[in-house]
């Protein structure tokens, strides 16, 4: 067994869609980046490659390639997925933890485990998905920015 772990950031800002676990939450702003932005799929992406000693997001989708301008970060778990699968390892559990101070993410955890879930081929008990906010305090608390942290285990296939 190998365990990896994930941190993602990105800054808020007013008109852009907000893309979190793969789901589409309505809010006044969204995330800024090269791809969708997707917070918590990048932090899961992480730590899948990090456990399986891959490298990160960054050499494997970097920035810099138009190729994943806008892309939907689904796209981006699957292949990470791919990519552990043929390093010979499968995902045991995957714990996640999205700090925002808004919008209200409770309500949609439920979808975003299971569109996670559908993405990877593995049941939404294996998907762990919370939220927190910051008590007003940091990046996060003034809501310029959201986070997420994520830790997956995986096991020799």
């Amino acid at each position: 067994m190998r365990i990896g772990t994930g941190y993602d950031v990105h800054r808020l800002e007013a008109g852009l869609p907000l893309w979190i676990g793969g789901v589409r939450i309505e809010h006044t702003h969204g995330l800024v980046g090269h791809s969708d932005a997707d917070v918590l799929i990048h932090a899961i992406c992480d730590a899948m490659l990090g456990a399986a000693a891959l490298g990160d997001i960054g050499q494997h989708f970097p920035d810099t390639d138009p190729a994943y301008k806008g892309i939907d970060s689904k796209i981006l778990l699957a292949h990470c997925h791919r990519l552990i699968g043929s390093a010979g390892y499968e995902i045991v559990n995957i714990d996640s933890t999205v700090c925002a101070q808004r919008p209200k993410l409770m309500p949609h955890i439920p979808l975003m485990r299971q569109t996670m879930a559908d993405v990877l081929g593995i049941d939404i008990s294996r998907v762990s998905v919370k939220a927190t906010t910051t008590e007003h305090l940091g990046f996060e608390g003034r809501e310029e920015g959201i986070s997420a942290q994520a830790v997956v285990l995986i096991n020799e296939i």
